[in-house]
């Protein structure tokens, strides 16, 4: 434990260092005035050293030492570190504004050495303590810290598809309740695309089932770079069937969009030779644009760009079918 002892009198320095190391503490440093005990601090603090415990007298002969006591207390180093005043009186007045100043106990001239000891081994035990106590609520800090960062990884981990690192269904729903919201509140359009790979099963008959799992991951990667606006949004919807939320879209924006991932999907050339289509893997794609007029009308969205997809199927698949007519909350049907 690192003690600091500021006191003029050289006899009381020696008699202070003399009591405190025949109590077993050893690291004893001595200031003979007030500035040279905030520049011993000063070092200390640009160092990174440490200090335990500070012994100061209040009669100094250049700062008094109730202003040293405060200037101490500013300093970062000194925070939490105990300050003994050393008083040849007791006057109540000057006590008071000594631990106003931050001093935790004071000892009078002239003392006994028990009296020293316990005053001492009291103080250190008090800083001990706390410094426990900071260690404690510091690790307390750090577990809480990541035990919040695990929670928002596994809510992340539960919101995507484990294998094309997609969005999962799950958060499909929830940014589609979202987005619905927003183009309320904003009497905005909303577009929707649903996509189905075509021969899906012919192709995992043919190659297995690890290159149907390549070629998902590839038609995920592609359909992520296939939509340029931060606010677009995509997910495995399920199976071999991918889709894509596109705020503010209108139809002619949706076609673009649809079409430029048909032709995308279809130009990675991923040799599919039981499709009935194609010699590659494509994709069929059912698309529709809502203009949201209340809170109801999600099911029917979903329901129309679902419809377009199956007609897009039965009309010989690798193809973009588009629902030309808005679908509302209100809309039946």
């Amino acid at each position: 434990m690192k003690i600091l002892i500021v006191d003029d009198a050289s006899d009381i320095r020696r008699l202070l260092g003399h009591i405190i190391r025949k109590s077993g503490y050893e690291d004893l440093e001595f200031a003979v005035n007030g500035q040279e005990a905030l520049n011993i601090i000063e070092q200390k603090q640009n160092s990174g050293e440490k200090i335990d415990l500070i012994l100061l007298d209040i009669m100094l002969p250049d700062i008094n030492g109730i202003e040293v006591c405060r200037q101490l207390k500013s300093k970062k180093i000194v925070e939490g570190v105990p300050i003994i005043m050393v008083t040849g009186e007791e006057d109540e007045t000057v006590l008071e504004q000594a631990f106003s100043a931050g001093a935790m106990d004071y000892i009078v001239k002239p003392f006994s050495q028990i009296e020293l000891k316990a005053r001492v081994k009291s103080a250190l035990e008090l800083r001990q303590e706390r410094q426990k106590r900071s260690q404690r609520e510091a690790e307390l800090e750090d577990a809480t810290k990541s035990l919040k960062t695990a929670n928002k990884e596994l809510e992340r981990l539960a919101s995507l598809d484990g294998l094309t690192k997609l969005a999962n269904r799950r958060l499909f729903d929830q940014k589609l309740q979202e987005e619905w919201g927003r183009s309320v509140r904003k009497d905005e359009v909303l577009g929707l695309i649903m996509l189905d790979i075509d021969y899906f099963k012919e192709y995992n008959d043919t190659y297995g089932h690890q290159a149907g799992d390549k070629c998902l991951q590839d038609l995920a990667s592609k359909l992520e770079k296939s939509l340029f606006r931060s606010g677009d949004f995509v997910a495995r919807y399920g199976g071999e069937e991918f889709a894509a939320i596109l705020p503010e879209t209108d139809y002619k924006g949706l076609t673009e969009v649809a079409e430029r991932i048909r032709r995308e999907i279809q130009g990675l050339k991923i040799k599919h030779e039981n499709s009935e289509v194609s010699d590659y893997v494509t994709v069929s794609l059912g698309a529709a644009v809502a203009c949201p007029e209340s809170k109801s009308g999600i099911d029917k969205l979903v329901q129309a760009a679902d419809k377009e997809l199956y007609r897009a199927k039965e009309n010989g698949r690798n193809q973009v079918k588009i629902k030309k007519k808005l679908v509302t909350g209100e809309e039946e049907g």
